[in-house]
């Protein structure tokens, strides 16, 4: 079951609009604390820069959202970013833009395009993805099944993950909760039996 949006992976994209220097940086996190350790680190980077306004939505329903203009005119800037996130149903995400001004005013409605747009083209280059809660059994089976096993994996009913090469291979299936049984079924049918479970989870996972 897919339980909410977010992005892959960090990203920072650029661009110049009207003479001011815009960078975002994004990045997927799991707490505030985490959102604001990474701000702290861009900032630490960027503190030159006019601005660095941050914004984060943290929660599987969106619980959590606050953002700063820091120093832009109240409204223009980070409060558009999350406005920005909640259209476009992403969470776990927090987006610090930076701005080096070069010079010409934009307005509020140029700030905000300015702002929710440059948001925006970080999380693209993130890489926006669904996370979905996922079962993964442990097994551990002869080496003569690895071929065929990985063969059946389409990842309709299951596919693999990680696998450990020891006298015997033991290797994560990761399937959709309510596949389990059929996944079952497979590799009973595929080893006649003659597998072990060695664990069991659940995970929330990226697909």
């Amino acid at each position: 079951m897919i339980k909410y949006r977010s992005i892959r992976k960090e990203a920072i994209i650029e661009q110049i609009i009207e003479r001011s220097r815009f960078i975002a940086h994004a990045k997927p996190v799991e707490t505030k604390e985490e959102a604001l350790e990474f701000f702290d680190k861009v900032r630490a980077r960027q503190k030159a820069a006019t601005h660095n306004v941050p914004a984060y939505v943290i929660g599987e329903k969106s619980q959590l959202q606050w953002a700063s203009d820091d120093g832009e005119p109240q409204g223009s800037s980070g409060a558009p970013i999350v406005h920005m996130l909640l259209k476009e149903e992403i969470t776990n995400t927090a987006i610090i833009v930076t701005r080096y001004f070069g010079g010409i005013k934009l307005g509020i409605g140029g700030l905000v395009r300015a702002y929710t747009g440059t948001a925006k083209q970080a999380i693209e280059a993130a890489g926006i993805c669904n996370v979905q809660e996922m079962n993964t059994m442990s097994i551990k089976l002869d080496y003569n099944y690895l071929a065929r096993l990985q063969s059946l994996a389409d990842g309709s009913i299951f596919s693999i993950g990680n696998i450990v090469y020891e006298d015997k291979i033991t290797v994560d299936i990761i399937m959709e909760p309510e596949r389990a049984e059929e996944a079952v079924s497979i590799l009973s049918d595929l080893t006649g039996g003659c597998f072990t479970e060695t664990g069991l989870r659940q995970e929330l996972i990226k697909i």
